[in-house]
C-alpha cells in the first residue's frame, strides 16, 4: 500500500478523530491521497457511506468524482464499482455502499443526504475553502454524519482546501484551537515523491518569481495580508435585501489571454451608496479564441451588457462586437491608471463569492513589487492581475452611476456617459 499512495501521510490515513483537517500547496498528493484513502475504507469497512461534498456541485464531475475514478484504477479495483453521472454517484458492488455527491449551492438538500444501505458516516468537503460562510458548515454538520454508529465504524469530516488566507474561518476554527476531536495536518509537494524533475522546476520558479504565491501553493503555509494590493475582502455570499437592490448595478470586465496568461472574465454588483463590491461570476481560461470568448459569455447570459475589455486588443474587441456582444467597449487607459484604479476600489469593500475560486486566488496572491514610480508610489506586481485587470477595466464605469431610490433600475438598466456621448456609441 505504501507503494501505492507513498509518504507522507500515514497519520492522516489512520486518523479516526471526528474532524480531519488537512491544508496544503499544489502537487502536495491531498486529494489523490484522500480518495485513495475513502476507496480503501469503504471496501473495509461494510456499511459505511461516503458524502462528498463541494461549493458548487456541478464541479465534482472534472475533480472529486474523476480523483475517485482514478484511485479506484490506482487500486486495481475498478471492477467492483459501479460510477454513474447520472445520478452521480459511486457503488461498491458486493455491497451496495455509495458514494455520493453534493454542493453547497443547495445546503436544504445537501442536509437530508441519505443512503438505502448502511450508514453515512463519513464526509469529505474538498476545496473547502469555497465554502464561504461558518454558518453553512454548521448546517451540514448538525446533519451528517447522523446518529450512532456500530463499531468499527465511526463518523469523521474530512477537509481539504489549499490556505490562501489566514482570515478565513478554516483557520480560527479548526487550527487555532486545540480540540481533542480534531487532527490537523500540512502538506506540500516537497513530500510528493511521484513528482517529475519537470514538475519542481515549475515550483522552484514560482519561488522566486513569486514568493507570496509559493508560500501557499507551494509550502502551504497559510496566505497573508501584509503587502497584498487589495486586503478589504473576504470570502462570502453578499445576501441583498429588496430595499437595498436600487443601490446595486452590474458591471462586466474582460482581459485577454491566450498561450501562457488566461483570458479573464469578470461579473460584479457595484454600491457607491455603502461603498460595497460583490464578484458575484468569473471564468478565467487559456488558449481561448474569440469566438469561444464570445460564446462563453453568451452562455453566461451576459451577451447584452456593457462590457469594458483591455484596450490593447482593438482587433478582438471589434470581433466581439461581429460575433455578437455589441457593447464591448475599451478599458480607459492613461497615465497612473493602474494606480488610480487600485486605489478607487480600495476604498471599497469587496465580497467575493466562494464560487470565484480564481478571484480568491489571485486576491490573495497579488501583492506589490519593491518597485516604485518617479513619485516614489510603490507598483504592484504584473502577475497574478488578470482578474484583478478586468474588475479594474469595468470600475472605470461605476463613477457613472448615480442609484436613486425612487427608480429601481432593472439590470438591463443602462446609463449614459460623456465617453458614450463623444464616442458615438449606440446603445
Amino acid at each position: 500500500m505504501s507503494q501505492i499512495v507513498g509518504q507522507g501521510y500515514d497519520e492522516f490515513w489512520n486518523c479516526e478523530k471526528r474532524y480531519r483537517v488537512l491544508k496544503g500547496g499544489k502537487g502536495s498528493k491531498k486529494s489523490a491521497t484522500t480518495a485513495l484513502n475513502f476507496i480503501y475504507r469503504l471496501m473495509k469497512l461494510k456499511d459505511s457511506n461516503l458524502l462528498v461534498v463541494r461549493q458548487v456541485a456541478n464541479t465534482h464531475r472534472d475533480s472529486t468524482f474523476a480523483q475517485l475514478k482514478w484511485a479506484q484504477e490506482r487500486l486495481g479495483v475498478s471492477d467492483l464499482w459501479n460510477n454513474t453521472v447520472s445520478p452521480m454517484e459511486m457503488v461498491y458492488k458486493p455491497t451496495g455502499q455509495r458514494i455520493i455527491f453534493r454542493g453547497f449551492d443547495d445546503v436544504l438538500k445537501l442536509a437530508s443526504t441519505t443512503v438505502p444501505k448502511g450508514y453515512l458516516n463519513f464526509v469529505w468537503i474538498e476545496e473547502a475553502f469555497e465554502i464561504g460562510r461558518e454558518a453553512d458548515f454548521d448546517k451540514l454538520d448538525l446533519s451528517v454524519p447522523r446518529g450512532r454508529v456500530p463499531e468499527p465504524l465511526y463518523k469523521q469530516t474530512t477537509i481539504t482546501f489549499n490556505p490562501w488566507s489566514e482570515a478565513h474561518w478554516l483557520k480560527k476554527r479548526f487550527f487555532d484551537n486545540s480540540s481533542s476531536q480534531v487532527a490537523t495536518f500540512s502538506t506540500n509537494y516537497l513530500i510528493n515523491e511521484f513528482l517529475d524533475s519537470t514538475d519542481r522546476v515549475v515550483f522552484e520558479r514560482m519561488k522566486k518569481q513569486n514568493p507570496r504565491k509559493y508560500e501557499v501553493a507551494g509550502l502551504g503555509n497559510w496566505g497573508i495580508a501584509e503587502g497584498l494590493v487589495y486586503e478589504n475582502w473576504t470570502v462570502g455570499k453578499e445576501e441583498i435585501p429588496e430595499s437595498e437592490k436600487y443601490k446595486w448595478k452590474s458591471f462586466f470586465g474582460l482581459d485577454y489571454g491566450y498561450t501562457n496568461d488566461p483570458t479573464a472574465f469578470i461579473a460584479f454588483k457595484a454600491n457607491p451608496i455603502d461603498k460595497k463590491i460583490y464578484i458575484f461570476n468569473e471564468f478565467y481560461i487559456k488558449r481561448m479564441l474569440n469566438c469561444d470568448i464570445a460564446e462563453k459569455i453568451k452562455a453566461m447570459g451576459f451577451s447584452k451588457e456593457r462590457i469594458r475589455a483591455d484596450a490593447a486588443e482593438p482587433k478582438s474587441n471589434d470581433d466581439l462586437r461581429r460575433l455578437g456582444l455589441g457593447r464591448i467597449m475599451p478599458s480607459v487607459k492613461g497615465k497612473d491608471s493602474i494606480l488610480n484604479g487600485i486605489a478607487t476600489i480600495s476604498e471599497y469593500k469587496i465580497t467575493v463569492d466562494p464560487a470565484c475560486v480564481n478571484t480568491v486566488r489571485e486576491l490573495s496572491s497579488y501583492a506589490y513589487s519593491d518597485k516604485y514610480n518617479e513619485r516614489g508610489q510603490r507598483l504592484p506586481r504584473d502577475t497574478e492581475n488578470h482578474l484583478c485587470d478586468a474588475l479594474r477595466y469595468a470600475f472605470y464605469d461605476v463613477k457613472f452611476f448615480r442609484p436613486k431610490k425612487e427608480k429601481v433600475f432593472e439590470e438591463t438598466d443602462s446609463f449614459i456617459s460623456a465617453e458614450d456621448l463623444n464616442g458615438g456609441w449606440d446603445f
